[in-house]
């Protein structure tokens, strides 16, 4: 008696094109759920952080807000970050930092619908050496503060693709919930 062996081929990730992204569905709260790389470094400021809420608002021309609320031991902080959407690219570009790719991903790779991942991929500094200063990482955000298993899905699915380091937040405190209006 034979057995074949089946080999399933590893998700690929669902791009969301920046440009045709629906913003409303897209704004608003995000609870920061797991973040995996390649590489320790990449992820390794998250170890830190207990846990983190994000907020995306929209801002005039083709501008996204996204504010921070991370718990760092009994201390809140609060960061922000300005995107502008590129028309001609797929990819956010971080205001200050225009050599990182960032793009957004659907929930698919967690099976979760309330769900979008965030990719940030930056070149070497010295590209000629391929110095170990370069960054790439993809980030789980859900609609819900709840762990599901979309969590050890995202986990297994970048794991097929080599991403091996991985954390997720402790979540053993309360969450800054500091509610920010702009002026």
């Amino acid at each position: 008696m034979r057995h074949e062996t089946t080999i399933v081929p590893c998700l690929e990730p669902e791009m969301l094109s920046v440009n045709a992204i629906d913003r409303q569905k897209h704004l608003g709260t995000w609870y920061f759920k797991a973040a995996v790389s390649h590489r320790e470094a990449d992820i390794q400021k998250f170890r830190v952080l207990d846990n983190i809420v994000f907020t995306m608002e929209e801002r005039a021309n083709d501008t996204l807000l996204l504010t921070g609320h991370m718990r760092m031991g009994d201390n809140c902080i609060k960061q922000t970050w300005t995107y502008h959407i590129n028309l001609e690219s797929n990819d956010l570009e971080l205001e200050g930092r225009p050599q990182r790719k960032n793009l957004l991903w659907s929930g698919k790779w967690a099976e979760c619908s309330e769900c979008i991942i965030f990719q940030e991929i930056e070149p070497p500094l010295d590209k000629e050496k391929g110095t170990e200063d370069s960054l790439h990482r993809h980030m789980l955000y859900s609609r819900s503060s709840n762990s599901s298993d979309m969590v050890a899905i995202f986990l297994k699915n970048a794991a097929c693709h080599n991403m091996q380091a991985n954390v997720t937040p402790r979540q053993e405190k309360g969450y800054c919930w500091i509610h920010w209006h702009p002026q």
